[in-house]
């Protein structure tokens, strides 16, 4: 089974090259008699960003886990390069892995080592290049994340955006193929979060990887990928392009989305029934416009990314009033 090799062009030296689709098929996850969320059936479109959303305790970590294979499912399959990752052999699934690479919610730095031994640990774990090899490489992704000039630093003598930023850089060492975020901007400040997302999206267009980023964040879902995923009480509520569900009116849905009270979603996740019907004759407020979709920072255009407004012409969807409307320039000289 090639799951590396010749075929993949290393995009931090030797140019792009596009991710992999992961389909999910039939997936269910129960910790004893819990019942986590059950039959999960969804496609990561190759090189596209993918959010997954969901109230806390729904289980998007834990997704996000059994996709890797740190975690096995009760049922279902995850198929990846023709692998099903969930049924098969530790060799496989060894060979599988090294097309993933992962940030972790806290960067899961080693506290003793500086952030160059940091991020070159996985190319000394996995790899036969030489010291001086590893130090291209290991500068080429410190230099993509912008932490050039930090690398003799501990992970407790930086900040967290930082350590956010070094994690980023040790999970692009492999040159994966599917990068996968767990809360990226969990800890950080609203402005170290914008730097986040705008890095984020500027490496889906250099290297066209398969993104998928789990958050509860509303603001990252309804500005930078191209498809929304949202679990919900033990289920897939919905998952589609980003378009599809920022203009769906389906109640858990639209609620979450527009991070509202009224709807399903409670404090315990789930409303009883005579709080739905203390709301009943509420009417929902009107979607919000939708936003421009984050583009990269140097002007390039992602493989993935659609014209504003397309899915909702090819399907005959009317955008809430001010949708795709371009930022408004504040500052000196705006006007």
């Amino acid at each position: 089974m090639e799951v590396a090799g010749s075929r993949r062009a290393a995009w931090g030296i030797g140019g792009p090259f596009v991710g992999v689709e992961v389909v999910v098929e039939g997936l269910t996850k129960r910790f004893g008699r819990q019942t986590i969320w059950h039959d999960v059936s969804l496609t990561l479109p190759a090189g596209e960003i993918s959010v997954m959303l969901g109230p806390s305790g729904t289980g998007k970590s834990v997704f996000l886990k059994t996709l890797i294979g740190l975690l096995k499912p009760e049922a279902g399959h995850v198929y990846i390069e023709g692998t099903d990752l969930a049924n098969c052999s530790e060799k496989d699934l060894y060979k599988i892995r090294k097309l993933f690479g992962v940030l972790f919610q806290d960067g899961a730095m080693f506290g003793s080592m500086n952030l160059y031994d940091n991020v070159a640990f996985p190319l000394r774990e996995h790899t036969r290049k030489s010291e001086s090899e590893i130090r291209q490489v290991v500068m080429d992704k410190m230099e993509l994340v912008g932490l050039v000039g930090a690398e003799t630093k501990l992970p407790g003598e930086i900040s967290g955006g930082m350590r956010k930023r070094a994690g980023l850089a040790r999970a692009l060492v492999l040159d994966p193929e599917i990068i996968l975020f767990d809360e990226p901007d969990s800890g950080l400040d609203p402005v170290r979060t914008a730097y986040l997302n705008q890095l984020i999206v500027d490496l889906n267009a250099q290297t066209d990887a398969t993104f998928l980023i789990v958050t509860h964040d509303v603001n990252i879902a309804r500005t930078i990928p191209d498809n929304i995923g949202l679990l919900f009480h033990q289920h897939l509520a919905m998952f589609g392009p980003r378009e599809m569900l920022l203009t769906s009116e389906e109640p858990v849905v639209s609620q979450f989305l527009n991070a509202q009270r009224v709807g399903p979603i409670g404090m315990s996740e789930e409303k009883d029934a005579e709080e739905l019907a203390a709301e009943a004759g509420i009417e929902m407020p009107p979607l919000p416009p939708i936003p421009p979709q984050l583009e990269p920072s140097d002007g390039r255009s992602r493989r993935a990314q659609r014209e504003p407004g397309a899915w909702c012409a090819e399907n005959g969807v009317v955008p809430p009033l001010g949708s795709f409307a371009p930022a408004v320039p504040v500052g000196p000289g705006a006007g």
